[in-house]
């Protein structure tokens, strides 16, 4: 048998119709996919190959469609995600809800069945489902599908517009087996052009001018951003407006970042405190900017406003779905650049002492419930995290206490699963956040329940030498579950876990690992993030929740599936 000569050059292929997906990518401005094979989609992923767009292929659908929202969110543009038909495609809902809570990008390409067996049960075909796109239809923004050749470009362009459409949100595409397969004709030439033209919705001037008048009108104007305002770059905005106004300002956990975290008119983020709710409800005028209001930015729904609601949110199906308001379907940055450029000016008058006095409340009665361990391991996390570094967090306890108590310092740098709730966000999150900007160290949070959903992702870090620093804390099983639990019914029942050495587990990856203590948790943490390539520090501790504050008295928490948020 002869050898091939690798000096040959290589004989020219003919194009197909996945290299059409490839190429419609390109010509969009793709530059990152993120995805797993498939028998279906080979053709698809046999065109990615033979292009210049770079493949971060993780190990489990659901954690590459996670890597894809992360991605989406850090570059604000959209994530394309390859994956198979059937079980590869149905593996990545769960990552699609978060993607749509948290209005991320992604667009999720699966492959089908070939054309002849759509419909379903006819043929028998290996991962036949009836109606595949009809299980993403309550997910996703938008379902698209390519049943020729020739739709192929204008159906993933009709995709990637609908993603990238204010407010974001993830989009599913699919396409046969044997149209991805297929020789495309001679005659048809490569895509070089595709244009799109994403909807931003603008705030209609009456309306802004409406607003302005009230918020000017206030004697006690408060802000409330939420993750609209982190998604529209509206930061500056925010500032501009707030500053006007001598407005005080609290984030929601979505909108984290969106505003300067020491700055005088900082209320922060203590949305779970009954004294924050009691602030926010006295405003005779409140400006809800980016936020649909929903389970945890009202504190459980315990919140009751007393004064008047203006509420700015670029998803029209949230505009006053929980409290009546004076509503702007509007883009959060430009309506918060023209309600800056409206409003009247004045000083701040007594609001840093109202914030300050509301912030001193909200410290006492945390510092006297005895949680001196877990305030310490988040400040740790925070020393030990550059400013302009990335966090993602799972639901986790030190996730939960992040939410309220973290400093994110810049606006899109912490990010969690808190839109819908699954758990394993964090890692492959992460990965994807470290995709987006392999310069930055990235930190993953996770609990040890939820770090087992992502443990196979340590083989992609390690072969993408992504540098995430993934912090596991280990308290033996599923803790913010065993305290629900524990309040609700006196004890818990299926929250305590079997799990491996997690620090030699990472090891047999290839991956440093090093089992820490709070003591030397900001050190060991600082060593990992400085370090190139991934790494893992793994925090034995039982870490415990501050009681929240309701009206109603103590209300459970979101466990791993709370209502979507911003």
């Amino acid at each position: 048998m002869s050898t091939p000569d690798p000096s040959a050059p290589a004989a020219r292929h003919t194009r197909t119709g996945g290299d059409l997906v490839i190429e419609s990518l390109q010509a969009l401005g793709a530059h990152t996919v993120f995805g797993l094979p498939g028998q279906h989609a080979l053709g698809l992923f046999d065109a990615l190959g033979r292009s210049s767009l770079r493949y971060v292929g993780l190990r489990v659908e659901n954690n590459a469609g996670f890597a894809a929202d992360a991605y989406a969110r850090r570059t604000g543009g959209v994530a394309p995600l390859m994956v198979s038909t059937g079980p590869g495609a149905l593996m990545t809902l769960a990552a699609l809800q978060e993607s749509a809570a948290a209005s991320a990008a992604v667009l999720a390409i699966g492959s089908q069945v070939p054309v002849a067996g759509l419909g379903g049960g006819r043929h028998g075909y290996l991962h036949e489902l009836p109606d595949q796109s009809a299980s993403f239809r309550g997910v996703v923004k938008s379902v698209h599908s390519a049943r020729t050749q020739a739709q192929i470009p204008s159906a993933v362009a009709a995709a990637w517009e609908s993603a990238l459409s204010v407010p974001h949100g993830p989009v599913w595409l699919e396409i046969p087996q044997d149209v991805l397969l297929a020789p495309v004709g001679p005659d048809v030439p490569p895509v070089r052009t595709l244009t799109v033209q994403p909807r931003v919705p603008a705030p209609r001037p009456e309306l802004l001018d409406a607003a302005a008048e009230a918020l000017s009108a206030a004697e006690r104007p408060v802000i409330l951003a939420g993750g609209g305002v982190v998604r529209a770059g509206a930061g500056p905005e925010l500032r501009a407006l707030a500053e006007r106004l001598g407005a005080p300002v609290a984030t929601t956990f979505g909108g984290k970042g969106a505003f300067p975290w020491n700055h005088p008119l900082s209320l922060q983020s203590w949305l779970e405190d009954r004294h924050t709710t009691d602030f926010l409800e006295d405003a005779d005028v409140l400006l809800v900017a980016g936020s649909g209001l929903g389970e945890l930015s009202s504190n459980y729904h315990t919140f009751r406003p007393r004064g008047r609601v203006i509420q700015v949110e670029a998803d029209p199906g949230k505009l006053e779905s929980n409290h009546p308001a004076l509503g702007l379907h509007a883009d959060a940055r430009l309506a918060l650049d023209g309600l800056a450029a409206r409003v009247r000016e004045r000083p701040y008058g007594d609001a840093p002492a109202a914030v300050a006095g509301l912030l001193a409340r909200v410290r006492r009665r945390i510092d006297g419930q005895g949680l001196t361990l877990e305030q310490d391991v988040l400040a740790a996390v925070r020393d030990a995290l550059p400013d302009d570094a990335v966090s993602c967090w799972d639901m986790t306890i030190l996730g939960y206490w992040a939410w309220s108590a973290f400093d994110a310092r810049r606006p899109d740098t912490m990010h969690s699963a808190q839109g819908a709730g699954g758990l394993g966000y964090a890692f492959p999150a992460a990965l994807g956040a470290a995709a987006a900007d392999p310069a930055r160290p990235v930190l993953a949070v996770s609990g040890d329940g939820g770090a087992m959903y992502s443990l196979a992702e340590l083989a992609t870090a390690r072969q993408y030498g992504l540098p995430v620093t993934w912090l596991i804390v280990d308290d033996g099983g599923y803790g913010i579950l065993r305290e629900y639990m524990a309040d609700a019914f006196g004890r818990a029942t299926g929250t305590e876990l079997a799990r491996p050495d997690f620090a030699a587990l990472a090891g047999s990856f290839g991956v440093p690992a090093v089992t820490s203590a709070p003591e030397r948790l900001r050190d060991d943490l600082a060593a990992a993030l400085a370090a190139p390539g991934p790494s893992v520090v793994v925090l034995p501790a039982r870490l415990r929740m501050f009681a929240p504050t309701h009206l109603d008295g103590p209300a459970a928490r979101p466990g791993d599936s709370p209502a979507s948020e911003s």
